[in-house]
């Protein structure tokens, strides 16, 4: 397995630094695209404050497989030059798919056997490569199948329901104060916006709030392997039925126990405070086994391509 340094030109000719893994062995090799969760995420899925550090034991069992990787910087972290906070929900869609155009143009990366993999935020994006682009295989890690407000406002409830008992009896007042927020951030018509003195990146909240994932759901032409854990705060881990019913072709759902939003497994009471804890951990070993055996079957010689039209451009649900 080897890393190789890799650029992808955005359609506004922003470079998004990343790295390419590539397998052993001769290619051309089936590849996959890493998108992660939302915020400062560089190209491994860490923040300065936060460590999830999922891509290099994704692309080390992908590679054990013979499937390549790439992951990028976000716009603002890393390599990548510009303000995390300034792009919005689309426009980080529009990055993955010219991500997934640079793949397909590298001749030792099979245009036949490309994949998508997205975690959280990153779910919702391979959902709509899944159903716009040529990818062969879509696998989304923590996706929710709903609108983004209500998706936003089940997390808010589940994540207030998993606090200590004393800080639960502020249910109410809290699921009000959310409700105004969010009212805030819809009036905004900036890039960045203060919402209750917190610099916020409010086009891009907008978009999220306004998206609905299921419309990508419905149109997705590749197979389709999606994973939430049934500990998971942050993603309804019952939206796997909607996928399954959505998804018009093949689908395969999992829901492991005790696993969370972050990849690790919880035997305890989940709560938003052990993430430091479970991330101390590596990521769940069972997932590691998973993902690049599903994706090897799906990712054959024979895989069936879906042609990307120069004009085809992912646009917002």
């Amino acid at each position: 397995m080897r890393d190789i340094d890799m650029t992808v030109t955005a359609d506004d000719g922003t470079p998004l630094a990343g790295t390419l893994t590539l397998p052993p062995g001769p290619g051309p090799h089936p590849a996959a695209l890493l998108l992660h969760g939302s915020g400062p995420l560089d190209r491994d899925g860490n923040t300065p404050k936060l460590r999830m550090d999922l891509a290099r034991p994704l692309a080390t069992a992908l590679a054990a497989r013979g499937i390549a990787t790439f992951r990028h910087d976000r716009r603002g972290t890393g390599a990548t030059p510009g303000d995390w906070r300034t792009p919005g929900f689309t426009d980080n869609r529009r990055d993955a798919l010219a991500a997934v155009r640079a793949l397909a143009a590298r001749a030792d990366l099979r245009a036949d056997a490309l994949a998508v993999i997205g975690h959280s935020e990153g779910a919702l994006h391979a959902m709509a490569l899944g159903a716009r682009t040529e990818v062969n295989a879509v696998v989304l890690l923590a996706g929710f199948a709903n609108s983004g407000e209500s998706a936003f406002r089940w997390q808010g409830r589940s994540l207030v329901a998993h606090l200590p008992a004393p800080l639960r009896l502020l249910r109410r007042p809290l699921a009000g104060l959310g409700g105004l927020l969010l009212g805030r951030v819809r009036r905004t018509r900036t890039d960045v916006a203060r919402v209750a003195g917190i610099k916020v990146n409010a086009r891009w909240l907008r978009e999220l709030l306004a998206h609905d994932s299921r419309d990508d759901l419905a149109a997705v032409r590749a197979p389709v392997l999606a994973v939430t854990g049934d500990k998971d705060l942050q993603v309804d881990p019952d939206d796997l039925a909607e996928i399954a019913r959505l998804v018009p072709g093949d689908v395969q759902t999992h829901r492991p126990a005790d696993l969370t939003h972050v990849l690790r497994r919880d035997p305890g009471r989940p709560t938003p405070s052990s993430y430091r804890r479970l991330l101390r951990q590596p990521v769940d070993p069972g997932l590691l086994d998973l993902v690049p055996e599903w994706l090897a079957r799906h990712l054959t010689p024979d895989a069936e391509a879906h042609p990307l039209s120069a004009e085809e451009q992912p646009t917002a649900s």
